[in-house]
């Protein structure tokens, strides 16, 4: 198998924890609002997201803080996923995170709430209850794509 395709596996409770980092930046975002304080939380969200949307959730902030802190307080993983469901799940919470800040700057409140609170149901699905939706979006996808081949 080449460098190309090969499927990187990842431990998956590197990317709850990271889903877990998002959620509380998310929930401060929406507590500050449509403020400079609020775009701030949310361009922090959104760079935060740039790593884990071009390489894989395995370069983030967040996954080093997992490897370094948590990870070994809780051993190996029993199993391990492939990191692409979860890079798009990154590209999605990169493009809500960076059109609550556009749209916030651009004064329109109502798309910094909604893109707010959008990043926020979904890290929340990840973190509290293991339901990543960008995966599941991803592998929707990828059954539609396989059909229509």
């Amino acid at each position: 198998m080449s460098a190309q395709t090969q499927d990187l596996q990842i431990d998956p409770r590197g990317y709850r924890f990271g889903a877990g980092v998002t959620l509380v930046l998310a929930l401060l975002a929406l507590v500050l609002g449509a403020t400079t304080a609020g775009f701030a939380v949310m361009a922090l969200l959104a760079l935060l997201f740039l790593p884990g949307a071009t390489v894989g959730p395995q370069a983030t902030v967040q996954a080093a803080l997992f490897k370094r802190l948590v990870r070994p307080r809780i051993g190996a993983p029993s199993e391990t996923e492939s990191f692409r469901p979860p890079r798009f799940a990154q590209q999605m919470g990169l493009a809500m995170s960076t059109a609550a800040l556009v749209l916030g700057l651009l004064g329109l409140a109502w798309g910094f709430w909604l893109f707010a609170a959008l990043v926020t149901v979904a890290s929340f699905l990840n973190a509290v209850f293991e339901f990543c939706l960008g995966c599941e979006i991803y592998l929707l996808l990828k059954r539609a794509g396989a059909r229509a081949a």
